[in-house]
């Protein structure tokens, strides 16, 4: 038999490509809508962190979500397939499904269309977003890490703050001099 007879032709190798790309599109429109639900419905949660020592708010599965600061609605620093890969955003089926807060969790809740045309949860004016080196309920192993512009944090459930961050110190302007 001879080599070229073993070798598949540039067609085949093409419909191969094509038939993995296809599937692994399948399954990862799968899982998303199974991670959604059928329901017209989507609620977060809220857990308490004991390696953070905070309530902080999670999906359906209670999985911890992040939030990038400084990264807001309008100024997106979480594009494309890099940073998706490791902070897959936390996305519902369409425009139409209800956001509900769940116990504890406070804030606006809504939607962000991505330029892939999925519709992306936003809380307090920040996308969420999960991290893959969770791999079980309440981990909080992105707390902190330091990429794609920005500062990875555990959003809180609580209303003061959407993330769990240092706060800041301001000094007070002096007063002006007597009689002025």
């Amino acid at each position: 038999m001879s080599p070229d007879a073993i070798r598949p032709t540039t067609t085949a190798r093409r419909r191969v490509a094509f038939a993995t790309a296809a599937l692994a599109a399948g399954l990862a429109g799968a899982l998303a809508a199974a991670a959604i639900g059928s329901s017209g419905s989507f609620t977060l949660g809220s857990a308490s962190n004991t390696t953070l020592e905070k309530t902080v708010v999670v999906n359906g599965a209670g999985r911890t979500l992040y939030a990038l600061s400084p990264e807001t609605t309008r100024h997106l620093l979480c594009r494309g397939s890099a940073c998706f890969s490791s902070w897959p955003p936390l996305t519902v089926r369409n425009r139409h499904v209800k956001l509900k807060d769940g116990p504890g969790v406070h804030g606006t809740l809504s939607l962000l269309r991505r330029a892939n045309g999925s519709w992306q949860v936003v809380l307090r004016g920040k996308p969420l977003y999960r991290y893959a080196g969770d791999s079980a309920r309440g981990e909080a192993n992105g707390e902190g890490i330091k990429s794609f512009g920005g500062t990875w944090h555990a959003v809180t459930a609580g209303t003061s703050t959407s993330m769990t961050t240092t706060p800041t110190q301001t000094t007070p302007e002096p007063a002006p001099p007597y009689g002025y």
